[in-house]
């Protein structure tokens, strides 16, 4: 018989191997299960047959004061690990959870200006023009390849990292995208640009003596991590002296608003992006016409003309 400690252990394993989760989300996971383990401990719950989850939800909102967000992303994680311990009969009863609302306050995607994103850019440009030693000129160009990529293709900063040098087909310009849930998608190189700058990068990371596929590489030859990503946009972002709470994400946002804005279909977008539902794609289009409306009410002079 396994502990809740070894349930919890072997449900993260399987779970990060069927999803392909990121090491920051199995981190959540591991959180949102430990405390409910320690809540457990507190009331004396020997086995999670023993627990009535909306107690445990209500004692979040009422005790601890969490928002419902937070709230609600614990209740997700918990109720996908009871469904596993009882599909794999580690526990022989699974307690029903009654209704639970949430009021999510509705947050639309953060997005950069446009003097925000050509800010972010020229700085790194700037770098790797003025670089003056042959280190410093193959690390800017390896971080302005990155900026590119990123926000020519929206990816999301744990896909370019896991980009292989194999994922490349030079010849018809496509990037194979190894997205969430382990779904790949074929995107398209379709700015002459950026397609100049990743291959200033190529020729570079040819010279480099290292055994791992990875496109983008450390000073030692090992993969980019996702956190060394996120470092060098905020680098950039602080040379451009752009707002301190913009995100890699941001590029992302800002990507997939301005495919809509343009007059991209909604469809052709979540396959872009790899949405797994297009209503999570839904979003943008919101953004898209807020940012409309603001241009209606700043510019239109009808007011003026009197009509």
């Amino acid at each position: 018989m396994l502990t809740n400690e070894q349930l919890i252990h072997k449900y993260i394993q399987n779970v990060s191997i069927e999803k392909n989760l990121g090491h920051r989300t199995q981190k959540a996971y591991l959180s949102d299960l430990n405390n409910l383990l320690s809540w457990m401990a507190l009331n004396k719950h020997l086995s999670y047959e023993d627990v009535e989850v909306n107690q445990y939800i209500l004692w979040l909102r009422n005790e601890k004061k969490l928002k419902d967000t937070s709230i609600k992303r614990r209740f997700i994680t918990i109720k996908a690990f009871y469904g596993y311990i009882y599909e794999h009969q580690h526990i022989k009863s699974l307690r029903k959870s009654g209704n639970i609302s949430f009021k999510l306050p509705k947050s639309l995607p953060k997005t950069m200006p446009t003097t925000d994103v050509k800010a972010l850019l020229g700085a790194a440009i700037d770098e790797l023009n003025s670089a003056t030693t042959p280190f410093r000129k193959n690390t800017a160009t390896r971080n302005v390849a990155i900026l590119e990529l990123l926000l020519c293709l929206g990816l999301r900063i744990g896909e370019l990292s896991s980009i292989d040098i194999h994922d490349i087909d030079y010849n018809e310009n496509t990037i194979l995208i190894k997205g969430k849930g382990r779904k790949e998608r074929l995107l398209y190189i379709s700015n002459a640009t950026v397609r100049e700058r990743l291959m200033d990068w190529l020729s570079i990371r040819k010279l480099v003596n290292t055994d791992t596929k990875a496109l983008f590489i450390n000073k030692y030859g090992s993969r980019l991590s996702i956190y060394s990503v996120e470092n060098i946009f905020y680098r950039y972002r602080d040379l451009a002296l752009i707002s301190s709470k913009a995100t890699p994400h941001y590029l992302r946002h800002t990507f997939a608003t301005n495919l809509l804005s343009n007059g991209a279909d909604l469809r052709s977008v979540q396959e872009i992006l790899g949405h797994s539902s297009v209503m999570t794609t839904q979003i943008y289009t919101e953004v898209s016409t807020e940012r409309k409306k603001q241009v209606l009410l700043k510019f239109n002079q009808m007011d003026e003309l009197g009509l």
